[in-house]
């Protein structure tokens, strides 16, 4: 049996938490906040699950990732459809056959196609776009840029569009069809009654225990002393204390509040993306579950994006090319200095990860440690 100690309750931290404890394993998962979950924990407010930490559809095309999760919730069959909200006008996303109409009243698939080749050639991009307002111009044309991506991209990263590498978007997923489907996975749903539950019982063994307000780095020397191997999945830049700089990372700030009426927007996530309105996005969260919970009361949530200071929590990594050779640099280091410290999650690897594939990449990491 091995001693381990799991840095983090989140979905990575506590898949392999239970894999490691189904064989044999004693696992300690510590957790600074006061709840599990990371930041896919949900609670019931008004009897409405609410996603304290923004929106999470789990969505993949992997029949095995998917049959993983169902084992520890029933999911229903919500379909993430968002729309964006432009100065009161509403638009369909992804960018498909009615978001189209609506801009420019075309009919069919051609037509849309005329409309954006012909604004493309009215850009006369002689060479490869230098920056991000470029890029997206260059692939959708200037109306769908100037009202559905510009003001909504420059608050989510906090800079101006000419101002951010291309790199950002390589690809915008747009369809020649009438379809709302944000995402083209086969499997796709939110779990009734939450995904707090699924962390619940994945940390339901006798060999695991759970401390919840628990920080590492109040007693980082006696916890890398007492276990075997570690597996830690917050920033690893920290867990180095910074001795190579600082990652960079976008935060968020939500701001949630119970109305007192039964529907507030129609529709769980709405964009805004106009400029001049300083939330990214609301999330009406009883639309994740078809109207769950009080009937006469909904729960909203406002997204904020901001820039990330050390104490705030780190949402999304910059993974742009400095960043990427720093966090190399904190990757040999570990392999250096810590081989029995294994690095995890959306933050020990720095980058971002949907759910499916913090799931797959946890069990990767099981399959290195213990085989398949």
């Amino acid at each position: 049996m091995m001693e381990y100690l799991v840095v983090g309750s989140g979905l990575f931290g506590a898949v392999f938490a239970n894999e490691a404890a189904k064989r044999g394993n004693h696992v300690t998962v510590i957790e600074k906040r006061d709840h599990i979950g990371g930041n896919i924990y949900t609670k019931p407010i008004e009897g409405i699950q609410v996603h304290m930490y923004g929106a999470h559809i789990f969505h993949t095309r992997s029949k095995k990732i998917w049959d993983y999760v169902n084992q520890f919730a029933q999911f229903n069959n919500y379909i993430n459809s968002p729309i964006a909200n432009y100065h009161g006008e509403i638009y369909n996303l992804p960018f498909n056959m009615n978001t189209f109409n609506k801009l420019w009243g075309v009919i069919t698939p051609a037509q849309a196609q005329a409309k954006i080749k012909e604004q493309r050639a009215e850009l006369n991009l002689m060479k490869p776009p230098k920056n991000l307002e470029e890029q997206a111009e260059s692939l959708v044309g200037t109306d769908v840029y100037k009202k559905l991506i510009k003001g909504y991209t420059e608050k989510q990263w906090g800079a101006k569009a000419t101002e951010l590498p291309a790199f950002i978007i390589r690809r915008i997923p747009v369809r020649f069809t009438y379809d709302n489907n944000y995402f083209n996975d086969p499997y796709q749903g939110i779990p009734i009654g939450g995904y707090t539950q699924i962390i619940e019982q994945l940390l339901d063994n006798k060999l695991i225990d759970v401390k919840i307000k628990t920080d590492f780095f109040a007693d980082r020397e006696r916890y890398l002393k007492d276990y075997q191997k570690i597996v830690f999945t917050g920033m690893i830049d920290q867990f180095f204390d910074y001795e190579l700089g600082e990652l960079s990372y976008r935060s968020l700030q939500f701001e949630t509040e119970v109305k007192d009426i039964d529907n507030y927007q129609g529709n769980a996530v709405v964009n805004y993306t106009d400029a001049e309105t300083p939330y990214t996005r609301i999330i009406e969260h009883k639309h994740f579950e078809f109207g769950a919970g009080n009937k006469h009361k909904t729960v909203i949530t406002r997204e904020y994006p901001k820039t990330w200071q050390r104490g705030d929590e780190p949402y999304y990594p910059i993974n742009d090319s400095v960043n990427k050779q720093l966090y190399a640099r904190y990757l040999n280091l570990a392999r250096k200095t810590c081989p029995d410290v294994l690095f995890g999650g959306r933050l020990g690897l720095y980058r971002y990860y949907d759910m499916d594939q913090t799931i797959m990449a946890a069990l990767e990491l099981v399959a290195h440690e213990f085989g398949r």
